[in-house]
């Protein structure tokens, strides 16, 4: 009887063995069910192999210099431009590693340790996600609510976490996680957060900035580093991750210590469209690769979309741009802009011009140019498609307003102001504006392009979508018509007095009798090279009467000149309307041996993956012979020499002060070879300056957006003094550049040259040659 304790006690012990083992294997095979029911799509549907291969996420269209640098995105929300593992740093992911996933090279997706410990206190000392979870629901899962959802999505991230480490291997897995974060301020993925964070590519971060980045990963919100947001969080949560770095041995203690101390160092660079560098060029690149897009169709899997989207699809841009001449250009640009604005300001006064900043126009005219400014406003059109009558419309316009506007001499080119929006129209039609491309002539490749002084405040693109007229820059396309039809030596000499073409002639319906722009004549006989370096116009009447009109348009247009140029001899002086971009394109033709090259934007495109999805094709045509281009470059050269581009020498004005108290960086010291042509509208209207050396060709226009906003006098007005400054500032900056190869030699002279151009030989065979129907040019009959 005694012995029946101990037999219960057994039974009871053993009764025990059985449930426990009874309660793990029903509690395995819950587990396991659970598994099998989220993989079996019970609590929602998983990824499938396609999407765990792609995994779809919004990428940015990438810009790409030729000199390998971004220029900049295209982007809705996301501006994320992906970067392989090779491409980050080794602290970036010691980083990574010691504060999220300490334990992330050891398992398979799931920290079997860090989720009982969860378990145990209840997340109390850390939770369990591991990094490869962290990326589930970043790609697949999103946020849930609480409760139930919130249980079955972590079942789910655990699942797809296993999935994505049999996938894909640690390293690409880390490299998704970066790439996918959003770390606020448009800074999606790594590689966006290093440029503007730290104006950096992630390779370049150090211990510090990356720990930063990382201690983001916690809420990207709350720890933002910018000054009016919350700095000094940002700054207690990278230094605790510089002690978890230390904690598991991927820094000393003293280096850990030292880095504490530190600031946050940013060097914030928002990237947004209207900021960065090249914004003109970046959205005109908009329209040649929306027109690329509609001729290319994408090779879609079933369910995607059948066409590219440059917002979405992460491709890749490679243009001809070289960020360091882009730069020189904006520089240039701002440097001249701003000294010239202010003596336009200064002459324009309302005790100086009551009209400012018009001139020569009436009343009537001036309430016609701020009528259609009105019309044409964003103010205008919003008020109006939302259902606003034309007298609240107008109203509105008379009301004062806070509002934001470009100010040369503010922080930022911004200042905040109170002004009626009538105002602020004839406030930025104050302006002058400017445009500037170069181009390499041989290839067609545009290296800069400037459409305006900043394009949050201009939108309007002068290279390309403004036409001017052209001046004398137009003169070139009379002289090499002349030369190539006539066979004429830049030495023919014409005679400069009053010169009438008959009404009829050529089409005219008047006489045409052109005065020089000083109203004077020599009355001398002039060489061609003379005639083009003064721009004197009664020669070109000249060799215009004798080529006729339809040669000289026909030339132009061979040259890329695509606008309608009326075939009437006054075309001759420049009234045609042109843009920066052709006539770039057009003088490029002379420095390239007479062959045109169409400017080249894009050299290729790639999609996300590196696939090439265009490649350029040049478009080239022969316009002229070698000899007639060689001696159009001699004739402008002259233009440098002894002309209007004589203020690129550094003997030039030395007491011009007009000069020295508008132009910036003068004197610019450029002795090598340069052939040019300055041009100057009616009324000074518009400046222009063509400027080449043998392998950059570059086009400057400055100009008021209306005709009628311009300098009084033509010692400001000229083309000489608005445009050429820009060309020299930038030729000084990209000289000083040496690993940009711009040519300072000669240009290259055509074999066997069969155009006289030493001007004493060819003196000297005149005399000697007594043929009478070739003694006198002007007798001739052409």
């Amino acid at each position: 009887m005694a012995a029946a304790p101990k037999k219960k006690q057994k039974n009871n012990f053993f009764k025990f063995i059985k449930w426990f083992w009874i309660l793990f294997i029903t509690g395995l095979l819950a587990v396991v069910l659970i598994f099998l029911a989220a993989s079996w799509n019970w609590f929602g549907e998983l990824p499938t192999f396609e999407r765990l291969e792609n995994p779809q996420t919004n990428l940015a269209t990438e810009i790409i210099s030729s000199d390998g640098e971004t220029l900049g995105k295209y982007y809705i929300d996301d501006n994320r431009t992906p970067i392989p593992f090779e491409e980050l740093p080794k602290n970036l992911v010691n980083a990574l590693v010691a504060t999220e996933d300490a334990r992330y090279f050891e398992h398979s997706g799931v920290d079997a340790r860090g989720t009982i410990r969860a378990f145990a206190y209840l997340g109390s000392k850390g939770g369990a996600s591991t990094i490869s979870q962290q990326l589930a629901k970043q790609l697949f899962t999103g946020t849930a609510s609480r409760g139930w959802k919130r249980y079955t999505q972590k079942i789910k991230e655990w699942v797809i976490a296993t999935r994505l480490e049999r996938q894909y291997t640690k390293e690409e897995i880390i490299a998704m996680y970066f790439n996918i974060y959003d770390f606020g301020n448009n800074a999606d993925g790594i590689r966006s957060a290093a440029k503007i964070y730290f104006s950096k590519e992630p390779k370049e971060l150090n211990v510090s900035e990356s720990a930063m980045l990382v201690g983001m990963f916690k809420n990207s919100s709350l720890y933002n580093p910018r000054p009016k947001r919350n700095p000094e969080g940002t700054k207690n949560r990278r230094d605790v991750v510089l002690a978890q770095m230390a904690k598991y041995e991927f820094i000393p203690e003293k280096l850990k210590d030292s880095l504490q101390k530190l600031p946050l160092a940013l060097r914030y660079s928002p990237e947004s469209h209207s900021d960065g560098l090249a914004t003109y060029f970046r959205m005109h690149l908009q329209s040649f690769l929306n027109q690329w897009i509609s001729k290319n169709p994408k090779p879609a899997l079933k369910g995607e979309r059948d066409k590219w989207n440059i917002y979405l699809d992460g491709l890749k841009v490679y243009t001809t741009i070289d960020s360091r001449m882009q730069r020189n250009a904006e520089d240039a640009v701002q440097e001249h802009m701003k000294n010239l604005q202010a003596e336009f300001f200064n002459q324009n006064t309302p005790e100086r011009n009551k009209t400012a900043p018009f001139l020569d126009i009436n009343t009537s005219q001036i309430n016609s140019i701020m009528e259609r400014g009105m019309k044409v406003s964003d103010r205008w059109r919003k008020m109006k498609s939302n259902g606003k009558s034309e007298k609240e419309i107008r109203a509105s316009f008379k009301e004062p307003t806070p509002m934001v506007v470009f100010d040369w001499n503010s922080v930022g080119n911004e200042k905040d102001t109170i002004m009626t929006p009538l105002d602020s129209i004839r406030y930025y039609k104050s302006f002058l504006r400017t445009a500037m491309m170069s181009m390499e002539p041989q290839t067609g490749h545009v290296k800069a392009w400037v459409g305006g002084l900043n394009y949050k405040h201009f939108q309007y693109d002068n290279v390309i979508q403004g036409a001017r007229q052209a001046g004398s820059t137009f003169k070139p396309f009379v002289y090499a018509a002349a030369i190539d039809q006539l066979r004429l030596s830049p030495c023919e000499t014409l005679y400069d007095d009053e010169y009438c073409i008959e009404a009829g002639k050529h089409g005219n319906q008047e006489a045409w009798c052109p005065k020089n722009s000083d109203g004077k004549y020599s009355l001398k006989n002039m060489s061609l090279k003379t005639a083009l370096a003064g721009s004197v116009n009664t020669v070109t009447a000249q060799l215009m009467d004798k080529v006729g009109p339809k040669p000289v348009v026909a030339m132009a247009k061979n040259m890329g000149i695509t606008r309608d140029i009326l075939e009437v001899p006054s075309i001759a002086l420049g009234t045609a309307d042109v843009n920066v971009y052709e006539m770039v394109g057009a003088f490029g033709t002379f420095a390239n041996e007479g062959v045109y090259v169409k400017p080249v934007l894009v050299t290729r495109i790639e999609d996300k993956n590196g696939t090439v999805l265009y490649e350029y094709v040049p478009e080239t045509r022969d316009v002229m012979s070698k000899d007639v281009a060689y001696a159009m470059v001699d004739l402008m050269q002259g233009v440098v020499q002894s002309g209007s581009g004589g203020r690129l020498r550094h003997s030039y004005a030395k007491n011009n002060a007009v000069y020295k108290e508008v132009v910036t960086g003068y004197p610019y010291n450029l002795t090598n070879p340069i052939a040019g042509k300055t041009g100057t509208t009616q009324k000074n209207s518009d400046g222009w300056f063509m400027g080449m050396v043998p392998n950059l060709v570059t086009g400057v226009w400055v100009g008021g957006e209306e005709r009628a906003t311009h300098f009084n006098r033509t010692a400001y007005g000229q083309g000489a003094t608005m445009a050429l400054p820009i060309w020299g500032l930038y030729m000084v900056k990209n000289y000083a550049n040496k690993e940009l190869d711009i040519s300072d030699g000669n240009f290259k002279r055509p074999a066997g040259m069969s155009i006289e151009l030493d001007c004493s030989k060819f003196q000297e065979d005149k005399k000697d040659d007594t043929s009478p129907e070739e003694d006198d040019l002007d007798d001739l009959d052409f």
